[in-house]
């Protein structure tokens, strides 16, 4: 269902999913904080566009901020704003995310990667709606309905000192738990069919639908990325099918004792390396539910190294 044009579309038959979305209907008419749970790639953000879209801020902007994607110095800025001169390189003043998002809805996806040292400021964001921008002493108020999502066990988290319990417990109003695609079969049909729409646009190709083995083969699939790895796989088979049909081949699925990659005999020692660099970093990333800080830290670099590899071998 689409409810308003630029937000994504949920696509859904399965009951427990159905029920979710009853669920999201009386929890937008209300302002309480909501605590999306779920694995990496189920969805959580697409609910929360439907949290917003369905309450009366919709009219209203809808912010969006990744906690794990930002180093802590610079996420603070992002979240609160500064005043120039605040650091080096504060030029001017800014305003943060949630100043921007005043009147509306603000998505704090990965809360579970936020830093301690940030978790009392949101904590009184949600309490007062106040706070202070990076370099200021003037307080700014703020109108804004705060949304949460992560794929970890926060209250583990909260046992071992990582994550406040007193923000948790203002998060965990509404807690919602998104099932995983493995455990949804029957949306997987039109998911794909959707998918297959949006690409063959793009990638100006026209395909008849998916062979009964490709079909299948998505049905029996486990799907450790979720929706979001089955669309991944849609785009790459729009990409590269060529007969009327999306085959199984196609869809470059990994299958249990398959080997990670096949090298060529025409492939030089650079190509072979950055082939065996992006399957490694793959794996390493689909084993942390592909949470780039988690990874960065089994891979022993640098998150910012991470990001700039993934960009650069194209791992998806």
């Amino acid at each position: 269902m689409n409810l308003n044009e630029g937000y994504q579309t949920i696509i859904a038959k399965n009951p427990a999913i159905l029920e979710k979305l009853e669920i999201i209907d009386r929890v937008a008419k209300t302002d309480s904080s909501v605590l999306l749970l779920g694995e990496s790639g189920v969805g959580k953000e697409v609910f929360a566009e439907q949290i917003h879209l369905r309450s009366r801020r919709s009219a209203s902007p809808f912010i969006k901020v990744n906690c794990a994607a930002l180093p802590e110095g610079l996420l603070e800025s992002e979240l609160f704003g500064h005043v120039k001169g605040a650091f080096t390189n504060a030029v001017s003043n800014r305003q943060g995310r949630f100043e921007l998002a005043d009147g509306g809805t603000i998505l704090l996806d990965e809360i579970g990667d936020l830093p301690l040292s940030l978790q009392a400021k949101i904590l009184r964001v949600i309490q007062e709606k106040k706070f202070e921008k990076v370099g200021s002493d003037i307080t700014v108020t703020v109108d804004v309905r705060i949304l949460a999502a992560t794929n970890k066990d926060i209250e583990e988290q909260v046992q071992n000192g990582r994550f406040r319990a007193d923000l948790y417990y203002r998060l965990n109003v509404l807690p919602i738990f998104i099932p995983p695609l493995r455990q949804r079969t029957e949306d997987i049909p039109e998911l794909a069919r959707f998918f297959l729409d949006r690409y063959m646009k793009e990638s100006k190709k026209n395909f008849e639908g998916f062979t009964g083995d490709a079909l299948q083969a998505m049905l029996s699939y486990s799907w450790p990325g979720n929706v979001r790895e089955l669309q991944n796989s849609i785009e790459r088979a729009c990409i590269i099918g060529k007969n009327k049909q999306i085959g199984r081949e196609d869809l470059f699925m990994k299958q249990a004792g398959a080997p990670d990659v096949e090298l060529s005999k025409d492939q030089n020692l650079k190509t072979a390396v950055n082939v065996f660099k992006a399957n490694f970093i793959r794996k390493v990333l689909e084993e942390n539910d592909w949470n780039q800080t988690e990874a960065a830290k089994t891979l022993a670099i640098q998150r910012t190294y991470l990001s700039k590899l993934i960009k650069e071998l194209k791992i998806n």
